[in-house]
């Protein structure tokens, strides 16, 4: 019997290979897919962490300068000394904005990202090993490395704010928003109170030994950033960012014309939320003075975890309300809130601490939680409000501006509160800044829709074409052509 060998149909045979050739592309599509929305939640996590990171930083140094006053003595440890090593911070942060800014934008977010938490571990390691010949020396060196962590927590906020941003827009654009705003105004306001919480458990441990208290509490902020740095180091930029960098022959004054109002107008609140928030924490005091006078360091710490805590259901509401009503609303209400209950609070300032201080401190409370309603939109309307190509620079202008504003409250809030009768005088002109904040952003702050980031790319990169501009320049242009089925002819 003879065996027959069945005849094989060429074209069903290369049908077939097709078709497994895109199953497997369409396998290895969602499989990238799945890959990339685990790395933007990551990157969303632990941009938070990072910017947790730099609340705390911020939040310690108050702690500090008063453990070191009591160990040096005013002598040495004077008024002009705690100044320079606050300071020093801010003039660091300003330094880390406007350069990352920079960088996130010409080099790439990842090696922005890296180069922060670098810097922040170096600054930290530094201020609590910080040591010298003398106590002078020794406070010196604490202000050099205060200043290095300053830039490093400045370039967090371009770095960690713009990543958070473009990887949320990845996540789900409907709720951009409230995650926006819950991983960088909520944490950093977090930080705030962590760093309290971790003062009162260091004085519980040593008590009166208050050189490893300060030291640690220095040191222990390396930890969120060398939490994160693994990540980042393994971490991709941003899909966004890969399809419309803009490393080379930037167009800056095509970009001033088309963008100079977004510009003015998200520097000018920042500007103001900074003013103002230093009169309004100026009140922090008063309680602490009616409620502990004379108080130990414990007991000063401990009161600190409550004001602190005043801000987070304010970045709670913000979250809630904002892609629920507008970014321009959401700011508006939260600031108008914020000077009405400053008005009634500073104009009833003597009746209530006389009479009724806990209402005070309700009303404190309520006044600090409504200004970060407004205040939380600050950072999102700064990243939204510009295309990917340019994102990191202008939103670091915004914020380096901002914290100009922080430096100008605090030094013109001396001369205020002798010429305007007290701490009172301030408070009330800080209050009715708010307000004139509310008019502001609800006349000016636009509405952004859930897919503004990518239409906003779509019209800068159409607006750069009408002027004249190769948009072939856009993007890394690191895209491999697509797997395709062999020809079988």
């Amino acid at each position: 019997m003879t065996n027959t060998i069945p005849a094989v149909d060429p074209a069903a045979e290369t049908l077939d290979t097709k078709g497994e050739v895109v199953s497997i592309c369409s396998s290895i599509s969602e499989h990238q897919a799945s890959f990339k929305s685990k790395a933007s939640i990551y990157n969303v996590i632990f941009s938070g962490v990072a910017l947790a990171s730099d609340g705390y930083q911020s939040g310690v140094i108050s702690f500090a300068n008063l453990f070191l006053k009591q160990i040096y003595g005013s002598e040495v440890f004077n008024s002009t000394m705690a100044s320079r090593l606050t300071y020093s911070l801010f003039v660091g942060e300003i330094i880390g904005q406007l350069g990352f800014g920079l960088i996130i934008d010409r080099i790439g977010r990842k090696f922005g990202l890296v180069s922060a938490s670098l810097l922040v571990i170096l600054g930290a390691a530094l201020s609590a090993a910080a040591s010298g010949l003398s106590p002078t020396g020794l406070l010196w060196m604490l202000i050099v490395a205060r200043g290095l962590l300053g830039v490093g927590v400045g370039a967090e906020f371009p770095c960690s704010s713009v990543s958070a941003g473009e990887a949320t827009d990845e996540i789900g654009k409907k709720r951009r928003g409230a995650i926006f705003v819950t991983v960088t105004q909520f944490v950093i306001d977090f930080g705030y109170v962590i760093a309290a919480v971790v003062t009162v458990i260091l004085l519980a441990i040593f008590k009166d030994h208050l050189e490893p208290v300060w030291r640690l509490l220095l040191g222990l902020g390396i930890l969120p950033p060398l939490s994160v740095l693994y990540f980042r180091l393994r971490m991709a930029d941003s899909k966004q960012f890969q399809e419309n960098a803009l490393k080379k022959n930037v167009p800056y004054w095509l970009i001033f014309k088309r963008y100079w109002w977004r510009l003015t107008v998200t520097s000018v609140l920042w500007f103001l939320y900074d003013f103002i928030s230093y009169p309004s924490s100026a009140f922090s005091s008063i309680v602490l003075e009616t409620v502990a006078p004379d108080s130990t360091l414990m007991v000063n710490a401990s009161w600190n975890i409550l004001l602190y805590a005043f801000y987070l259901p304010g970045c709670v509401i913000c979250a809630l309300l904002v892609d629920v009503i507008g970014r321009r609303k959401t700011m508006a209400i939260g600031f108008l809130l914020q000077g009405i209950v400053g008005l009634v609070l500073g104009g009833a300032y003597y009746p209530l601490t006389n009479n009724c201080f806990p209402m005070f401190v309700v009303m404190y409370g309520a006044f600090q939680m409504s200004g970060e309603i407004g205040g939380g939109i600050t950072g999102l309307i700064s990243t939204e409000s510009f295309p990917c190509a340019v994102r990191g620079t202008l939103y670091a202008i915004a914020a380096a501006i901002g914290k100009l504003g922080a430096v100008v409250g605090s030094l013109c809030y001396a001369s205020m509160q002798d010429t305007m009768g007290g701490i009172r005088g301030p408070f009330l002109f800080g209050s009715a800044l708010a307000i004139a904040m509310s008019i502001f952003a609800f006349f000016t702050v636009p509405e952004i829709s859930p897919d503004s980031l990518d239409k906003e790319d779509e019209d800068f990169k159409q607006y750069l074409r009408e002027n004249g501009y190769d948009t072939s320049n856009l993007g890394l242009q690191t895209e491999k052509p697509a797997l395709q089925p062999a020809n079988s002819n």
